[in-house]
């Protein structure tokens, strides 16, 4: 029978929710950040270490902090580590969505790129989680804030992992980092969202973006890594047609690693018709936890 933990109790960090088939508590907040009040939701699995790790969830264009969207607690239950899930607010379309440069954004004042490093450093202090191992992954709208963090702040974020996520034109041309950090791509070839082979003329409406083996292998060339293994990941699911080929750049300066998961057939998802895409990320981010 399912173990459903519930508590009536409301704290001053927020109000305990039900959580499933997981051995930790799950609470909702609220948080003040660039003059605005924001949300999250927060995943402390039982007996979590002091110093552990913290993985940022980041839903897609149009969707809600949820977990059961992404299967990461009972991951953070068997590895011991926090996630949170933090809220994206809404746009001129009334869409919850990360503030990324898409052109219909143009006017959006939204700064999530400082109330993210905020709520990491509020975790840092107040949770007493490591202020080393900081790790962000998120889907589609989500994974290109991935791409923002590892351009902008590679200070706060060790690694990051989007997952059908594009890095758009104008944050190849226009951005650097002075330290490059890991990345891991997980991302479908026949994804019509966000297209493998690039759209040069914004066909989608999210504005132009490059391919997705460029902007990966953007990292691998920041990360001076030196050379590529190549192999081929069994798909979950025995009656899928797909084909996972995984690409690793590997040797990269201080050890850093980029990764591409290619899912071939695969579309626009967070992969879980083939992956445990959970776990695999979270293999990927505990190689750079230091």
């Amino acid at each position: 029978m399912k173990q459903f933990l519930f508590c009536l109790t409301i704290s001053l960090y927020g109000s305990i929710l039900a959580v499933g088939q997981t051995t930790g508590t799950l609470t909702s907040h609220k948080f003040q950040s660039g003059g605005i009040e924001r949300s999250y939701k927060y995943y402390q699995p039982a007996n979590l270490s002091s110093g552990a790790p913290l993985v940022f969830v980041l839903h897609g264009y149009g969707g809600t902090a949820d977990p059961k969207r992404f299967g990461m607690n009972p991951i953070a239950d068997k590895y011991g580590f926090a996630v949170c899930y933090p809220q994206g607010e809404q746009d001129k379309k009334g869409k919850n969505c990360w503030n990324v440069g898409y052109p219909f954004q143009a006017d959006m004042t939204i700064d999530d790129i400082n109330f993210l490093c905020d709520l990491a450093l509020h975790f840092q202090k107040n949770y007493r989680l490591s202020p080393h191992n900081t790790f962000c992954t998120g889907y589609s709208n989500g994974g290109e804030m991935c791409y923002l963090l590892a351009y902008k702040r590679p200070d706060i974020f060790t690694a990051v992992a989007p997952v059908a996520g594009l890095t758009l034109e104008w944050m190849y041309r226009e951005l650097e980092t002075n330290r490059p950090i890991p990345l891991f791509e997980i991302h479908g070839t026949e994804d019509k969202t966000s297209m493998w082979n690039r759209d040069p003329n914004n066909e989608g409406g999210w504005g132009k973006y490059i391919a997705v083996p460029i902007a990966v292998n953007h990292w691998a060339i920041q990360n001076r890594c030196t050379h590529e293994i190549t192999d081929t990941i069994a798909s979950i699911d025995s009656l899928s047609n797909h084909t996972i080929i995984s690409h690793k750049y590997v040797n990269g300066i201080n050890r850093n690693e980029v990764w591409l998961y290619e899912i071939k057939g695969g579309k626009h998802s967070w992969g879980e018709k083939d992956l445990n895409t959970s776990e695999h990320i979270w293999l990927f981010f505990s190689k750079f936890v230091r």
